[in-house]
């Protein structure tokens, strides 16, 4: 019995040594690699959130070369064919006026129906504006220049509308003014090609005549200045993209 309480004494000496020791030594030990435990978890988790911005970062800037790549084929579609019916446009606006100077001398000749075939008609132009569609749903922010996305919201959101509003003008003055009149005073008619009026001399010497060709020499002269405006934003724009383009 005396052996059994001088280990237990001994046990309870050697346990009250460790505890002793433990604030001492080990627990300061411990606490030290529960916090360097801590920070190396911390470094992990922001360095694990660096590269996943990087890797963010590098998709959005793969996609922004992507989308102004396919803008910038858009905008060479759009340029290609606004310098079509420009060229329709200034052609139908020189021969206004050369038809009215023949009518003011009052030189008559078939040369006269082509020419009309050419000024009664009217031009149609739709941009392909698809990819800045895709861009805007994605977010226009996604371009990291200020210059171009200000450039693109006003050549697709403010130019065209200007544009379409001219074109959709002469348009409807064609429809409005002119039909009416192929209909009961043209015997023959080909969508710039030819108008053969029934009596060329007696209508081209009506002054409604020469009015509504002054008329609609206005409304495509405005047009004329949309589209031209228009091919201007677009070089701009084509020039911005090329600069962010590597």
């Amino acid at each position: 019995m005396i052996k059994i309480f001088r280990t237990i004494r001994q046990r309870t000496a050697t346990s009250r040594g460790i505890f002793d020791m433990l604030p001492e030594n080990r627990f300061s030990r411990y606490f030290l690699y529960a916090i360097g435990e801590i920070v190396l978890v911390v470094i992990g988790i922001l360095i694990a959130l660096q590269i996943n911005d990087w890797n963010d970062q590098r998709k959005n800037r793969a996609y922004e070369q992507e989308i102004l790549l396919l803008i910038d084929q858009n905008l060479q579609n759009d340029a290609e064919l606004l310098r079509i019916e420009m060229e329709s446009t200034t052609l139908a606006l020189q021969l206004t006026d050369r038809l009215l100077e023949e009518v003011a001398h009052e030189r008559y000749s078939d040369s006269l129906n082509f020419w009309m075939g050419r000024i009664i008609s009217f031009e149609r132009f739709r941009s392909q504006s698809s990819s800045f569609e895709v861009l805007k749903a994605k977010g226009i922010g996604m371009v990291r220049d200020k210059e171009l996305q200000l450039a693109l919201i006003a050549y697709y959101d403010e130019r065209l509308f200007k544009l379409y509003e001219s074109l959709n003008d002469v348009m409807a003055s064609f429809n409005a003014d002119w039909v009416p009149i192929i209909k009961t005073d043209f015997v023959d008619f080909k969508f710039k090609e030819y108008c053969v009026p029934i009596d060329q001399r007696a209508f081209l010497a009506k002054p409604t005549s020469i009015v509504l060709f002054k008329l609609f020499k206005d409304n495509r002269g405005g047009q004329l200045r949309k589209m031209e405006s228009a091919l201007t934003d677009i070089d701009h724009i084509r020039k911005l993209i090329a600069k962010n383009h590597p």
